[in-house]
């Protein structure tokens, strides 16, 4: 939100990346050996892929789990030819990864209009999530699961993190700040003074995210143990658009339905 200290930057990715490499490469040769010569073929061996750019290591990686995950789950996933195509045509492109990268598999993932995901679409983002960016997460944690994972997201506002907090003390967005919200957030205030507020909730105000538990099917049932359960929950919040994530902490509630819009919460951070 205000900071940039927090975003995942692709040095990051890369770094992650480079780490699944020996897991992807000696996995890949095992189950697709046939797939595995037409790369060495076509000269992009596996086994040399680190002295390849990220670019190479970005669409090895994801291709491979890919590959090894069931069919049937996602909707028009390329085919292994196709992949492997994209692999010859992103030599090419070495800035655009992972970013770019993640764009298009998402686009082969996610419907064309917002609506609940569904189990196996889920699944297949937890798996990309993990490989991509470097993050595991899941939809459904501990049992539990946001009444959405997929739509629109809107600005928040800056919230009051201790009684006499107001925007002077907050850091400023250069374009687009939304300004002090005027009541508290769904947990009230961070600290219960200035002295007492800590790096750690100052951070978390800085990256906060609302969700809509009160639209949660069991909300009015089970409300104590989930306004816990909730409390600065980490989440990851993609954008769908450029490839832009960020792990972000829930402190607040909401919107109401009738706004249209609903954070874009794809999944919750182990």
């Amino acid at each position: 939100m205000k900071s940039s200290a927090d975003m995942i930057t692709q040095d990051y990715l890369r770094n992650k990346l480079k780490l699944k490499n020996l897991e992807v490469r000696q996995s890949f040769s095992e189950k697709f050996p046939e797939v595995n010569k037409f790369l060495t073929d076509k000269g992009i061996d596996l086994g040399k892929i680190r002295e390849h750019s990220a670019k190479i290591i970005g669409a090895g990686a994801l291709t491979g789990t890919l590959l090894f995950a069931p069919p049937g789950t996602v909707k028009d996933l390329p085919s292994i030819t196709e992949m492997i195509s994209s692999v010859n045509n992103l030599k090419d492109s070495a800035n655009d990864l992972p970013q770019k990268f993640l764009i298009d598999v998402l686009k082969g993932i996610l419907p064309e209009r917002a609506r609940p995901l569904t189990g196996g679409e889920e699944k297949k983002l937890e798996q990309v999530f993990d490989k991509v960016i470097g993050v595991k997460a899941k939809a459904n944690l501990e049992g539990e699961h946001l009444n959405t994972t997929y739509g629109y997201i809107g600005a928040e506002q800056h919230l009051a993190r201790y009684p006499g907090d107001n925007i002077v003390n907050h850091p400023k967005i250069p374009t687009g700040d939304e300004g002090m919200a005027p009541g508290l957030g769904a947990w009230g205030y961070f600290a219960n003074s200035r002295e007492n507020l800590t790096s750690s909730l100052d951070e978390t105000e800085k990256w906060y995210a609302v969700v809509q538990t009160l639209y949660l099917p069991d909300w009015n049932i089970r409300v104590r143990y989930l306004r816990e359960w909730y409390k600065y929950r980490k989440v990851l919040i993609v954008n769908t658009n450029n490839g832009n994530a960020v792990v972000a902490a829930i402190a607040d509630s909401g919107p109401a339905a009738w706004t249209g819009n609903w954070p874009t919460l794809l999944v919750k951070q182990t």
